[in-house]
């Protein structure tokens, strides 16, 4: 058992994070030692796993406090889970087609910056032209512009 100290130093997160966790109702049973003070077992450890797993996803508290919901009902909300997770998939798909194009902007610009400096000018390199680019940087430059 861990103190939520302990849990702070663990995940990198403030101890009002994780009451505000608690009093959202995101660690089902928490327990408590005879002052009161939260005792976090390997349990809530897997739940902080799934929540910031699920937050970096873009998913709400509210909709990770659902998703619990329906695990502590059981079978009868496997469809309304999985759609769930297919939904927010399709969402972080779109995300990641977006985080491609700055990817490839960024290097794009690498090549154009370690170019000019090889040249120790910008002259040629500002001028030229997609076809004359090296092709994996041409299809950067097409794919950003």
């Amino acid at each position: 058992m861990y103190s939520i100290g302990e849990i702070s130093a663990m995940f990198n997160m403030p101890i009002s994070t994780l009451r505000y966790y608690d009093k959202k109702g995101l660690f089902l049973n928490i327990e408590r030692n005879s002052s009161g003070i939260r005792r976090f077992g390997q349990k809530e450890i897997e739940t902080l796993n799934v929540i910031e797993c699920l937050k970096k996803a873009g998913m709400s508290l509210d909709d990770i406090k659902l998703f619990m919901d329906w695990c502590q009902q059981g079978d009868k909300t496997l469809a309304q889970r999985k759609e769930m997770f297919y939904q927010r998939k399709k969402e972080v798909e779109v995300q990641l087609q977006e985080l491609q194009k700055v990817a490839d902007f960024i290097n794009y610009k690498c090549w154009y910056y370690d170019t000019a400096c090889n040249e120790k000018t910008e002259n040629r390199v500002k001028n030229i032209k997609a076809n004359d680019m090296p092709d994996n940087i041409r299809i950067l430059y097409e794919n950003t512009h």
